[in-house]
C-alpha cells in the first residue's frame, strides 16, 4: 500500500481525515518518508494540511479551494485536539439562515486562545470563550458528519459579547433583525445565566431596535432587578456625552445603523 491508496482506502469508508502517525503504521514506512508522500500528493491538490500534523483527503469537486469547506473538517479537527467546541457568531447565525452577509471566515468558538487558520482558500477564526463547554448547541449533519452550532439563542449573545468579531454592533443589529423569528424567551432567558449581566443589557436594547419588543421586555425586568451600574453600549469607546437609557442602564456612545 502507497500513500494513494492508503487515502483512498480511507475515502472509500467516508473518512477525510488522517493524521502522518496513523498513516506511518498502515504504510509500515518512517513519519520521513510519509511526510514526503504526503508533500507530493499535496503539491497535486490531492491532499490538503490545516494544521501540522493533521491531514485532509481533497476530492475533485473540491480542489479548486484546496481544502474540504471548514463545516466537514471542523468537527474532527477539534476531535483530533481533544477541545470541545461549536461554530458561532456569523457562521452560527448563516447556519441559522440569518446572514445578511456570506461570513469571511468560518468562526469556531472553544475555550482556549488559539491563532486562525488557512486552508486552501477556506480561513477558520477561533474566539475564546472560558464557558464554552456549558453553551446550548444544536447538531448539524455534514457530508462528513456532525458539526455544534450554537443555539440560535445562545447565537445572539456571542453576538452582543463579540461584536468586534461580527463586524460591529450595527452588523450585529442587522443580524439580530433575522434571527429575531427564531428566538424563544424561555431559552434567551436562561442564556443569562450563561453570561455577563452587560451583555443582556445590550441585547435587550438592540432587540427594542429590531422590533424584538415582547423578547426584550422580560430582559428589561431580568435587568431592572440586576443592574446597579450604566455600562457603555460599545465597550471601550469614551462615553463622553452618551446618552443615558435608564430602561437598560446604558451609555449610548453608538450609532447603530444597521442595514435594511
Amino acid at each position: 500500500m502507497n500513500i494513494v491508496s492508503f487515502a483512498e482506502s480511507l475515502a472509500v469508508k467516508g473518512v477525510y481525515h488522517f493524521t502522518v502517525k496513523e498513516a506511518a503504521v498502515e504504510l509500515r514506512s518512517s513519519l520521513v518518508a510519509v511526510r514526503a508522500a504526503i508533500r507530493r500528493l499535496r503539491v497535486k491538490g490531492r491532499l490538503a494540511t490545516p494544521l501540522r500534523g493533521f491531514h485532509l483527503i481533497v476530492p475533485p469537486e473540491y480542489r479548486a479551494i484546496g481544502c474540504l469547506p471548514a463545516d466537514q473538517f471542523v468537527p474532527q479537527l477539534m476531535s483530533h485536539l481533544g477541545l470541545k467546541y461549536y461554530a458561532g457568531l456569523l457562521t452560527a447565525a448563516a447556519l441559522h439562515g440569518a446572514a445578511h452577509h456570506a461570513p469571511m471566515a468560518f468562526q469556531v468558538v472553544t475555550a482556549e486562545n488559539r491563532p486562525g487558520l488557512r486552508c486552501g482558500r477556506v480561513r477558520v477564526e477561533f474566539v475564546a470563550r472560558s464557558n464554552a463547554a456549558e453553551i446550548p448547541t444544536v447538531s448539524i449533519n455534514t457530508p462528513r458528519g456532525v458539526l455544534l452550532v450554537s443555539s440560535p439563542d445562545a447565537t445572539a449573545f456571542d453576538l452582543i459579547g463579540y461584536p468586534g468579531h461580527a463586524g460591529g454592533l450595527s452588523n450585529v443589529t442587522t443580524v439580530l433583525a433575522e434571527l429575531v423569528p427564531l428566538l424563544d424567551l424561555g431559552r434567551l432567558l436562561a442564556e443569562t445565566a450563561h453570561s455577563p449581566l452587560p451583555w443582556t443589557q445590550r441585547l435587550g436594547y438592540l432587540l427594542e431596535l429590531v422590533e424584538g419588543i415582547d423578547l426584550a421586555a422580560p430582559l428589561a425586568d431580568f435587568v431592572g432587578a440586576r443592574a446597579r451600574e450604566y455600562v457603555p453600549l460599545k465597550p471601550g469607546k469614551t462615553v463622553l456625552d452618551a446618552r443615558r437609557n435608564k430602561r437598560w442602564r446604558l451609555l449610548i456612545n453608538e450609532p447603530i445603523e444597521p442595514d435594511r
